[in-house]
């Protein structure tokens, strides 16, 4: 199951990145020197790549948040950090023999 679902997470990042790059680049910082025209005429072609970027945008997102889940049962709960200190208290608390040759 999670194969199934990391290959469907790899494709819609693919999917994500080539709809995203298909857009019509609006320039100008949120929007800044667009006339009025150009709004217009964009937005009737864009309306279709807007919907499904949102649409494989979310799918994605769910994916993600989905395999997150599954490999959180399969590992440890504690963290990388506690894991060190841990390990740091152990050798402080036990201290070590040189040895001789």
């Amino acid at each position: 199951m999670e194969n199934i679902i990391l290959i469907l997470n790899i494709i819609l990042a693919i999917l994500l990145v080539a709809i995203i790059l298909l857009q019509k680049s609006e320039g100008g910082a949120l929007g800044l020197g667009v006339s009025q025209d150009s709004f217009i005429s964009s937005r009737s072609a864009g309306s279709f790549l807007t919907k499904a970027t949102a649409i494989i945008a979310t799918l994605f997102i769910i994916t993600s948040i989905s395999l997150t889940i599954i490999s959180k049962e399969e590992y440890s709960s504690s963290s990388v950090l506690e894991k060190a200190e841990e390990e740091e208290e152990k050798d402080l608390s036990e201290p070590q023999i040189p040895k001789s040759e």
